[in-house]
């Protein structure tokens, strides 16, 4: 059997301003309309031997999760496990916790192949192949990694040197190597000796724990440590498992590389998988970019776009057309709440766009406009001076915690369906063109008990209108009690 583990986290700033921290790459709708999350899912479960899924991700993330598995119509993801960070801790503390985890669910020789969330590979046969390869090598009691062949000399993935063949298209890890030099990654490409390092991995947690024991023991106590405290969350039943806060930040926080993968290579304990598919972890525009066609003057993009003596410009347009008259090599990305517009050469430092922002405490490093919630999204229309407009949309049967503002009072207006109001001691319906209002320091709550989406009107009025002015009293998402954190 093999169980396929994705590592699910991380902010994507290369990718700002359609990557953020609340909605992360894995979760970026790409031009086909799917998500690297989802891509990677079906992936995993298009595999022979495959039977459910282990996903390590965020605690926040973890509906909008289940939202994008609940979107393969496949069976087998009802059944998913979850292990859940309350904070990002880097990959050697997620793959412990996630082979403890396998080991005590499917024994010590279930095959884990590691997957990120956010990579993109089409050729599914040829991955096929190449996990049936370190599927072997895993079996065999050794780590199996898979390494690509490079196409150009890029300086911003890590290597690995290939050494001797253990049999075909597979060989011996040499050593790991971190992001080199363009002079030095021009000479790997030449040499035909080193494969981008995919970050993808196989073994049995036998094997993984043993390599942990031997080389990050101190990381793999303290990561025990963790999982036996694991508790089922709230409002998710047995299948999720937080990680409790406290332990977890006495967890290194350390690369499976530089805990795990380095070390061994150089005792002979990693195998090479030289994979023959294609492989990009969409890192950047550019990366994104070549995902759809050309036209003759070298212009990519999606959307409305008007495109006049301009050259090798992507244009990502949303809810306007956007006309570039007179320009070339240029990216712009147009969102409802930020535009980017960044030369090609410059594309790398989108991330200090959002180190900006993040130290301005501006919210759109973080949230888009349209932030998804376990119970549906809510919509920021318009704000201004002691207001904001919402447009709120809650699924058939969810409902919104039992809450309560300090600092706001709030005035509902239906437009679609039939919403459950509690307010205060009273509890009655809404319906289409009706509205209520919500006193300040009133516990009040919103549902939707038909089989319909509910769509309603929100005006905020207040002196303070922050996501974090709330009180939770309940909550059927495992939210309360707590003072802050957004509907």
């Amino acid at each position: 059997m093999i169980l396929p583990v994705i590592l699910s986290g991380g902010a994507g700033t290369r990718l700002w301003p359609l990557s953020r921290e609340a909605a992360p790459k894995p979760f970026m709708i790409l031009p086909d309309g799917g998500t690297l999350l989802g891509k990677t899912a079906a992936r995993a479960l298009a595999l022979p031997g495959v039977e459910s899924l282990l996903t390590v991700t965020n605690r926040e993330l973890y509906f909008a999760t289940r939202d994008v598995y609940a979107g393969l119509d496949d069976r087998r993801v009802d059944g998913a496990s979850f292990l859940l960070e309350p904070f990002g801790r880097n990959t050697a503390p997620a793959v412990a916790l996630a082979a403890l985890q396998a080991e005590s669910a499917g024994g010590p020789d279930v095959v884990m192949l590691i997957l990120a969330a956010d990579h993109l590979i089409l050729d599914q046969p040829a991955f096929a192949a190449a996990v049936a390869d370190a599927v072997e090598v895993a079996q065999g009691g050794r780590i199996a990694t898979f390494g690509i062949t490079p196409t150009h000399p890029e300086t911003g993935f890590g290597y690995i040197e290939c050494g001797a063949a253990l049999r075909d298209r597979v060989f011996s890890a040499a050593r790991f190597v971190e992001k080199p030099r363009l002079a030095t990654a021009q000479e790997y490409l030449a040499s035909g000796r080193h494969v981008w390092n995919s970050g993808m991995f196989a073994f049995t947690p036998a094997t993984v724990l043993a390599a942990f024991a031997r080389h990050a023991p101190e990381l793999l106590a303290s990561a025990r440590q963790c999982w036996q405290r694991l508790q089922p969350m709230s409002a998710a039943g047995q299948t999720a498992l937080e990680i409790d806060a406290t332990l977890f930040k006495a967890v290194p926080d350390i690369s499976i590389d530089y805990a795990v993968m380095e070390k061994a290579a150089a005792e002979g304990e990693v195998a090479v998988i030289r994979a023959a598919f294609d492989w990009s972890d969409v890192g950047s525009w550019k990366a994104v970019s070549e995902l759809v066609g050309a036209d003759k003057d070298g212009n990519r993009g999606q959307g409305e776009r008007v495109t006049v003596a301009t050259r090798g410009t992507y244009v990502h347009a949303e809810d306007r057309v956007v006309a570039t008259v007179g320009v070339e090599d240029l990216f712009i990305v147009d969102t409802p709440d930020a535009v980017l517009v960044a030369h090609r050469d410059h594309l790398q430092q989108v991330k200090d766009v959002v180190g900006e922002l993040k130290a301005r405490g501006h919210e759109s490093y973080k949230l888009h406009r349209t932030v998804a919630r376990p119970w549906g999204a809510y919509t920021v229309l318009q704000e201004g001076p002691g207001f904001k407009i919402k447009r709120i949309e809650v699924k058939p049967g969810a409902s919104l915690s039992l809450q309560l503002h300090h600092r706001r009072s709030e005035h509902w207006i239906v437009v679609r369906g039939v919403a459950d109001v509690t307010c205060g001691e009273r509890v009655y319906p809404v319906r289409a063109n009706e509205s209520t209002y919500i006193p300040v320091e009133t516990r009040h709550r919103l549902g939707n008990s038909t089989a319909e989406p509910l769509v309603m009107i929100e005006v905020q009025c207040g002196d303070y209108l922050g996501e974090d002015d709330i009180v939770r009293f309940d909550d059927h998402y495992g939210r309360a009690p707590v003072a802050t954190g957004g509907r």
